[in-house]
């Protein structure tokens, strides 16, 4: 990605200070989505990646990863694969709990729509803690395909997402365009 690419992504974020509650500093990335030029470049820049890491399908986090991961698959030409909150797919899934700072949360994934030669790149707009990422991980595998990497668009590199993630990259890479 160019240094070009970079300043126009990091110029459409917008920062919502105290929300959603006080003293969090909110990285608002709907002023992005909503400028054409700065969209394409983002999705070019991950359709990219999925091509260098030769990934043969997507997965996108909800929420927010789903409107990510969704255009980056049709513009490299890939399966788009949902991972959702528990309860929210119809029919057989596989299901993942994972810690976060005040309790538990549970991601599912479709048993049938991942198999064995898939190399499944996994897609957000934000790497925090890196539980959500984590847990994608875990149910790639269990669905017997293998992970080619994680992309996202900004990593919050305070939160130490990248270092609770690197166990379970087990080797695949993890791209973040941009760090704050």
């Amino acid at each position: 990605m160019t240094a070009d690419v970079r300043q126009l992504l990091l110029s459409r974020i917008r920062d919502v200070s105290d929300y959603p509650k006080p003293g969090v500093m909110f990285k608002d990335i709907t002023p992005l989505l909503a400028d054409p030029a700065a969209f394409t470049a983002l999705t070019g820049a991950l359709a990219g990646l999925c091509a260098e890491h030769g990934a043969t399908k997507v997965v996108g986090l909800e929420a927010r990863g789903f409107i990510l991961a969704a255009p980056v698959a049709v513009r490299a030409g890939l399966g788009f694969i949902p991972v959702r909150k528990a309860g929210k797919l119809p029919g057989a899934t596989l299901s993942q709990a994972y810690e976060l700072e005040y309790g538990t949360a549970e991601v599912e994934i479709h048993a049938e729509d991942l198999g064995r030669d898939d190399r499944v790149m996994v897609i957000d707009d934000v790497l925090a803690t890196g539980g959500t990422a984590e847990a994608s991980l875990g149910l790639i595998r269990r669905a017997g395909a293998e992970v080619a990497g994680v992309a996202i668009l900004m990593e919050l590199g305070f939160l130490g997402g990248r270092a609770r993630l690197g166990p379970a990259l087990d080797g695949a890479p993890l791209e973040a365009l941009l760090t704050v």
